[in-house]
């Protein structure tokens, strides 16, 4: 079975949506940082080396707050 993925893109006007974190997590590589909100988004971020970190996608659905993340098992 071939799997293909589906990047989401999100656009807004000239302000992003707000984004009031209440929860992080980082991932097993340390490349990638997972963040939660009160506004009910999930959002990525890469974690360059240099720790610069640059946003990657914002996912939007929830229609409660984001208070907690977890990685799932393989």
């Amino acid at each position: 079975m071939k799997v293909s993925s589906v990047q989401a893109v999100a656009v807004w006007g000239k302000i992003a949506p707000s984004h009031s974190i209440t929860a992080i997590m980082i991932t097993d590589d340390q490349q990638t940082i997972v963040t939660g909100s009160q506004e009910g988004q999930i959002c990525l971020w890469d974690l360059s080396s240099e720790l610069k970190i640059s946003s990657k996608e914002i996912l939007f659905g929830h229609t409660a707050s984001v208070t907690c993340l977890a990685k799932a098992r393989e």
